[in-house]
Formats: C-alpha cells, structure tokens, sequence
C-alpha cells in the first residue's frame, strides 16, 4: 500500500496541474493567433507586407512588454484584498490601475507616433520600412485600448476568473479576420492598405476588446459588489506608486526575456524583405507553441506556491515535477509536429517558393529548443511559486544577452549565416536559460526538504 502512494499522488498532482493549466493555455493561445492570422494575412499580400508586419509587430511588442508586466501588480494585489475580506477596497485600487493604465498607453502612444524614425539607423531593409511604418501607425491607436484591457483582464484573473479572458482573447479574433483581410486587399469600396490595413484592423479589434470588457464588468453580478464604475476617482499618487514599484521590476524582466526574440527580428530585419519575412512565419509558429509550455508554467506557479504554503517541501518538488513531465510531452508533441509537417505549416502562411523553403528550414531549428524553451519557463514558474525572483532574472539575462544574443549575432550577422546563425543563438541562449533555472529549483527545493527533514516536519 504504500508503495503505490507516491505514484498514486503524483498522478493526481499530474491532473491538477493539467486542468488548472487548461484555460490558460486556451488564454494564452488565443492571443498567439492574433500574431497567425497577422502573419498569414501579410503572408498572402506579400513577401514585403509579411516582412514589414514582422518588424512593426517587433517594435510595437519590444516597449510593449514593459507596461504589460508593471500591470501584471494588479493580479497579487486584488487577490490579497480578496484573501482578506477587503472587498470594499478593490474597486478604489482598480479605478487606480485603470488611470496607469491609459498613462503608460499614452506614453507608448508616443512612442510608436516616432518608432519609425529609428528604423534607417537600425539598418533595416529600405524596402521594408514604408510597410512597417504604416503597420505602426495603424496600431498605435489601439494601444491605450490595450493596456485598459490588460487592467481589466487582471483584476479578473486576480479574482480567479479567468473565463472572459479566454472568451474576449477568442471574440477579438472575430474582428480583426475579416476586417483585416478586407483594409490589407481593399475590399468592399476599401482602399489596399497592405501592412497599414493591419495595424488599423488590430486597434479597431483592442478597442473592441476594451469596450466588450468594460461592459461585462459593469453588469456582471459577479462583480456588482465590488462596485467597480460606482464614481470618479482622480489618480492618487500613492496607490499609482505602489503598483508601480512592485510592477516595473517585473515589467523590465518580461521585457529582457522577450526581447531577445524581437531583437533577434530587427536584426534579421537588416538582411532584406525575404530572411524577415520567412523568419517572421517560423518565430510565429514558435510562439504558438510556447503558448503550452507558458500556460503550464503558470499553473505550476500556483501549484508549488500552494503546497509552500502548506509547508510540504515534498508538495513543492512533486508539483514542480508534474509540470515538467507535463511539458516535456506537450513539447514532444510540438517538437514532432515541426519535424513531420514544417513544409505543411509554412504552406499555411506564404505562397512565395523561397520564402517558404527559408520558413521551413528554420522550423527545424525551432522543433530543437522545444525542450529547451519547455524547461526553462517551467522552471521559472516553480521559482516563481518559491518566490524566487530577483537570481533568476540575472540568471536570464546571462543566458540571453550573455549567451544566445552574442552568439547569434555573431554568426548570423558577421559571420555571414544569415537567419539560421541567429536561430542557432536563440538555441543557446533557451538551453543555457533551463539548465540554470532548473539547477535553482533543485538546489532550492532541496534545501527545502532538508529543513523539513531537520525539524521533523
């Protein structure tokens, strides 16, 4: 009998962390599909149009990760009031959140109105940058939208309702398809705005998202108590400060993680319109995939935070383990799914031969670090529920800038190899990020149980 236990818990630790894991995974998908369907609308327009969405998709994500994660200080904070049966005081925080919200989309409003003018000294590709710059414009008018979504959407999640997150992810979809396609061909007495077409089409879908979102808050009976929209509340400058001194740290480590991939497009993006362009198909395809692993990853979080609470070090390694069995088999799947159908997925996206052939070839390089990318954002998310977060950003940001930047600068830009040397850094720089991460956890949940063991617990 007790040998059958240890099994018999870890295959239910295997299913919560499963089910737990399944809507932010459906979340986290439906905003992946945002970036296929951009990429195959402009796929289909044009080796240029795909190319110039790749680079203005990058430029507007690189400054967008950072008020992204400063709000991500919304979700802990509503759930500590929550915790405490401060309710009453939710509604006055969020109204807080909603004013840094509009200010950080307003200053990446700014920011974007002039992203263009950097993109001649970057060295991108002259042919590429009218698209990019019309694809910036279009989408900057969306931004305050954005970030008054993302307020919304994490005080949901913090409430542990994450429900209209996964439903408006999946609803927004719904707009930007079609009209998307009619502003990028001219369709239907509409000009062909190509890459433009576009970014207009994401922010009419932003705002639509921001609108649909504030209204179901507001009529919700779930929410009724909470007295969200009950009044005007000027900005305060203290609450204002304390999301942001618990939110930037995070902002700048989203941001440092992620930007090694942007980076690595802008730099893709001095080879020409047909490098950037089959780059951006296989970086997307990518980035569905990592929808998984990143969902899993936040389940993870919770499931070891959970079980740290209750001061069981055995809870934290077991839950921690049911995520990386969890991931290796979602990568698995991926990493055989680039293997066997890379020219199929490519198939998807573009028409044009060569770009195709680049896209498909690259797709191998990403079914590699399937494992890699898998281990190291689960395991950042077990560190994350030790609360565990200051070491491993540094650890990040030496595999990252200290590893796969360096190297796949080198080869891809002064070595000559193209697309392919600075996907063979990306490789690195995922492998050294998950042997690090993991090597922590381990470390750490070892000491973990060899204090249980010394006091007996």
């Amino acid at each position: 009998m007790t040998a059958q236990t240890p099994p018999t818990r870890f295959a239910g630790e295997v299913r919560a962390s499963a089910v737990l894991a399944a809507p932010l995974i459906a979340g986290h998908l439906s905003t992946g599909l945002i970036g296929f369907v951009d990429s195959a609308i402009a796929g289909h327009h044009g080796t240029a149009t795909l190319a110039a969405v790749a680079v203005g998709t990058a430029l507007f994500w690189l400054p967008m990760m950072v008020p992204m994660g400063t709000l991500m200080s919304l979700p802990p904070s509503v759930s500590q009031l929550d915790g405490a049966g401060r309710r009453d005081a939710i509604g006055p925080l969020f109204r807080q959140a909603l004013w840094l919200a509009l200010m950080l989309g307003l200053v990446l409003f700014a920011f974007l109105s002039f992203a263009g003018l950097a993109l001649a000294p970057m060295g991108i590709a002259a042919d590429v940058r009218p698209g990019a710059i019309a694809f910036l414009h279009g989408i900057r008018w969306g931004v305050p939208a954005l970030t008054l979504y993302l307020a919304m959407r994490y005080l949901s999640d913090g409430l542990h309702w994450t429900l209209p997150t996964m439903l408006l992810g999946f609803g927004g979809l719904l707009v930007l398809v079609p009209l998307g396609y009619v502003l990028t061909f001219g369709l239907l007495g509409f000009p062909e705005l190509g890459a433009g077409g576009l970014g207009i089409a994401s922010a009419v879908m932003m705002w639509a998202q921001a609108l649909a979102f504030a209204t179901y808050l507001a009529r919700a009976r779930r929410f009724a108590s909470l007295r969200l929209f009950a009044g005007f509340d000027p900005p305060r400058r203290e609450p204002i400060l304390a999301l942001l001194r618990t939110g930037l740290p995070i902002g700048v480590t989203v941001a440092m993680e992620g930007g090694l991939f942007i980076v690595t497009a802008l730099l893709i993006g001095r080879l020409g319109a047909l490098p950037v362009a089959a780059h951006q198909i296989a970086i997307n395809v990518a980035s569905l995939c990592f929808m998984v692993p990143l969902g899993l990853a936040e389940a993870t979080t919770v499931r070891v935070g959970h079980a740290l609470g209750r001061g069981s070090a055995h809870g934290v390694r077991r839950a921690a383990f049911a995520g990386y069995v969890l991931a290796l088999a979602t990568q698995s799947l991926s990493a055989g799914l680039l293997l066997v159908g890379h020219d199929a997925v490519v198939a998807l996206y573009t028409r044009d031969a060569a770009v195709a052939a680049l896209a498909a070839s690259l797709l191998l390089y990403a079914a590699a670090f399937q494992f890699p990318d898998g281990i190291q954002v689960l395991s950042a998310g077990a560190l994350r529920g030790l609360r565990d977060t200051r070491v491993p950003m540094f650890l990040a940001a030496l595999a990252y800038w200290g590893v796969g930047m360096p190297l796949g600068a080198g080869l891809g830009l002064w070595l000559g190899w193209g697309p392919k040397g600075m996907w063979i850094g990306l490789i690195a720089g995922l492998s050294v990020a998950a042997l690090l991460l993991a090597r922590r956890f381990l470390r750490a949940s070892a000491r973990l149980r060899g204090a249980a063991v010394t006091s007996g617990a």
